[in-house]
């Protein structure tokens, strides 16, 4: 069983876009359907071209105090990170792009794609893919970087530890069958043997910081530490990363060791 911490529904996210703050509601756990059903035979979502949705698409809002900016468009997006899922508690409530949110639908909450946008989620450790629509703003977790329907979940594998390893491809949705799908997706098969976790603690454009920050985690007896540097749109960054950890259990224990030296926002991803 799993915890989650979400906005619930547009209401609440409207009113942090209108606002630029606000005092988020801390939702109760989260669970599974009391008499699950077998979700095996429920189709993925087709992809097809839609408008934006009216309601969802802010250039940037605010959760928890920090700002999000959404996307202007999905093309060429692939992330690869922890994946959670929402059930029950937010079954038939409006989602922040106003329909309403089905546990039983192919369906997943993403904080910066802009919505509806579909796309691919592979589950890395096990190979399973689905296809689902985002329709929805979420996880508000620095170390997640979608929130899965529980059927997704169930269908991915990903429902008993409550998170899991997955890659987000954005899927072409003028593509037609579900392998040109897959192809205009980008996604390339998973060789889950290569793939491991790291905790991203910091990026920088000076690395003289990022060499700094590393010191001072070492100091920590934490071992592991490294500098990734990466070349973005606006210049290079220097990445602290920890790693690489056994599981999101591991990394959410350091998370918690390195918040005294005002680390407050990590993420964990995978290479």
């Amino acid at each position: 069983m799993k915890t989650t911490i979400r906005i619930a529904g547009l209401a609440v996210l409207t009113a942090c876009i209108a606002a630029c703050s606000t005092t988020a509601v801390i939702e109760p756990q989260d669970t599974a359907p009391a008499s699950p059903i077998d979700v095996s035979a429920i189709p993925d979502a087709v992809p097809k071209a839609e408008p934006l949705s009216r309601y969802g698409n802010p250039e940037s809002y605010v959760v928890y105090g920090k700002r999000y900016h959404t996307l202007s468009s999905s093309k060429g997006y692939r992330e690869r990170g922890m994946a959670s899922w929402y059930g029950t508690k937010f079954h038939g409530k409006r989602t922040s792009s106003g329909e309403p949110y089905n546990l039983y639908g192919m369906t997943a909450a993403h904080k910066t794609l802009p919505l509806p946008t579909y796309v691919q989620v592979t589950n890395l450790d096990n190979g399973r893919s689905v296809i689902v629509k985002v329709n929805d703003r979420g996880p508000f977790h620095d170390d997640r970087i979608i929130d899965l329907s529980y059927t997704a979940a169930a269908k991915l594998g990903i429902l008993g530890k409550g998170t899991g390893r997955v890659e987000v491809s954005a899927i072409d949705s003028g593509a037609g069958t579900t392998e040109s799908r897959v192809a205009a997706s980008g996604a390339i098969p998973v060789t889950t043997a290569e793939q491991t976790l790291y905790l991203q603690v910091g990026a920088f454009s000076s690395p003289s910081n990022a060499e700094r920050l590393r010191n001072e985690i070492r100091e920590q007896q934490i071992a592991g530490v490294r500098i990734v540097e990466s070349m973005g749109a606006s210049g290079t960054f220097y990445k602290v990363q920890v790693g690489p950890l056994a599981d999101s259990a591991e990394a959410e224990r350091i998370a918690r060791s390195l918040k005294p030296l005002g680390i407050k926002e990590s993420r964990s991803i995978v290479q």
